[in-house]
């Protein structure tokens, strides 16, 4: 294995040690991604947009700073991260994926990017994803399809396809997403990587380009439950810039991840999900999850079987709030004043109305197409009260049956995804099979609770299986304290991380 190879198969909390311990500067990191990046995108797919200058530039200038002052910065600082180009970024093109947005550069960072630069976290570059992240696998991006590192067959998930696949591949140790209905973990799941969705409002929404503004939130892709919380850290806490982010500082949960190391359960009380499971699940992912769910136990945790009775209502709730919003969000595509602008043909009345009609027709996808007509029909008069009104009703249920849940346990469980990754156009042309994709990860997002995927094991084809953890709301901390216990098992077992079981062709023949 070449040097550049085992450097980045390291964890970001391994890099900064090696930062840290100056055996390793910054710049060499975001050299040695970039050369990964250089071999694996022609097979990947991954990445829209590699910024190497400025990430070698960011790289450069955290270097040049004194100890003392790298002494006071977070412990990533120097560990360089890719970007879901679904967050704006000053100066490099940022498109949700969209011929709409296509050449948009934006004026100003987004929260999350402006700590992330503060933190000296070099920026790789800008990750593919479902346009708008409408989608479950990442074949609804306007541009290209990214492929599963794991079986470039398969999908990677979605709509976080980018992300999840940079950060298993070895393109970037770290990355960030956006989780709307399971957007950052069902793409973990599919890839054995960890994806995280905080508490919505714990992490800043301004910048993030807005799909369904009740349930959005931004989180981690990572390849450790450890570095998840290390980069939640980074990027956590208020903005009153964000009317829903929440007035209180960041969970402490690096050191609860840190603890959950240990494999100590023991007082924990574990709620396994009733009505998430069982039909129309795989049996390979059932069989993973019942085995991670014995070695909770092992480590002392008590494990009993709660109910959220309305849970099996949640993916209808979800198809109507969220295309319901994204409806009202995508209105503001109008050729007007950014992006895109298709002029009517010359035998059409040259009319506003008419250029705002065919920018939108060129500009936007089928899936985002039928995702906004959905939602208009949604709220329009006659049927918002019987279609949005029930469905605001059905969330409130849900949130319910989440608060006497977690009366009774502390963290609860399900996995993360029915199946593991499918083929390409498996789906593509049967959106409720697509849709159903989400149904273990959308309740959280509708309860606004943080939630996180692990990675599980292998399904008997050789892929990836994850398991879901959820904590109250803002109690972030909860969960990383069993998910770090659980991969520390797992790794026991499996003899190191799952991705060791990767076949990864574009590490081989990088240079020493």
């Amino acid at each position: 294995m070449s040097d550049t190879a085992a450097l980045v198969q390291l964890t970001a909390a391994e890099m900064a040690e090696k930062i840290r311990n100056k055996e390793v500067t910054s710049r060499e990191l975001v050299e040695a991604h970039l050369a990964v990046i250089e071999a694996a995108e022609p097979q990947l797919q991954a990445f829209l947009k590699v910024s190497a200058q400025e990430a070698l530039a960011q790289a450069d200038e955290f270097d040049a700073l004194s100890d003392e002052d790298k002494a006071k910065l977070p412990e990533l600082a120097g560990v360089p991260i890719a970007i879901k180009d679904m967050i704006v970024t000053e100066g490099i093109e940022t498109t949700a994926a969209s011929r709409i947005l296509e050449g948009w550069v934006p004026p100003y960072d987004a929260t999350v990017i402006e700590r992330l630069k503060a933190a000296h976290m070099p920026i790789l570059g800008k990750t593919n994803l479902d346009e708008f992240a409408m989608g479950s696998s990442t074949e609804h991006s306007a541009y290209q399809n990214t492929m599963n590192p794991w079986n470039t067959e398969c999908v990677p998930g979605g709509s976080g396809g980018g992300s999840a696949a940079a950060v298993a591949g070895f393109e970037a140790p770290l990355a960030l997403g956006t989780d709307t209905g399971g957007s950052i973990r069902q793409p973990g799941a599919f890839t054995g990587t960890v994806g995280v969705k905080p508490t919505y409002g714990a992490v800043s929404r301004y910048g993030a380009i807005a799909m369904a503004s009740s349930l959005d939130q931004i989180g981690p892709a990572t390849r450790s439950v450890l570095d998840s919380a290390l980069l939640y850290e980074v990027i956590g806490g208020h903005d009153k810039r964000d009317s829903t982010s929440i007035p209180e500082p960041v969970r402490p949960a690096a050191e609860a991840a840190r603890e959950g190391a240990k494999r100590d359960l023991k007082g924990m009380k574990v709620g396994l999900i009733k009505e998430i499971g069982g039909e129309g699940f795989q049996q390979d992912v059932l069989d993973r999850f019942n085995e991670c769910v014995k070695l909770l136990e092992d480590m002392g945790a008590e494990v009993v079987e709660v109910s959220c009775p309305h849970i099996g209502y949640a993916l209808s709730a979800y198809y109507i709030v969220m295309p319901s919003e994204a409806s009202s969000n995508l209105a503001r595509y109008d050729g007007m004043r950014y992006g895109l602008r298709v002029m009517p043909p010359v035998d059409v009345p040259q009319t506003a109305a008419n250029m705002m009609s065919y920018t939108r027709e060129a500009g936007f996808g089928d899936e985002v197409k039928r995702r906004i007509i959905l939602g208009t029909y949604a709220l329009s008069a006659g049927y918002y009260d019987a279609w949005y009104g029930s469905a605001q009703k059905v969330r409130t249920l849900i949130i319910d049956d989440f608060n006497k849940a977690f009366d009774q346990v502390d963290v609860l469980i399900c996995p993360t995804a029915p199946t593991t990754a499918f083929k390409f156009g498996d789906k593509i042309e049967d959106p409720m099979a697509m849709y159903v994709n989400d149904i273990a990860t959308i309740p959280a997002n509708l309860a606004g609770l943080p939630a996180m995927s692990i990675p599980a094991g292998l399904s008997g084809d050789g892929m990836p299986v994850g398991f879901q953890f959820l904590a109250p709301q803002k109690r972030d901390e909860v969960m990383y304290k069993p998910a770090a216990a659980l991969e520390a098992a797992l790794e026991e077992q499996w003899g190191g991380p799952v991705w060791k079981s990767m076949n990864t062709p574009w590490l081989e023949g990088l240079n020493k």
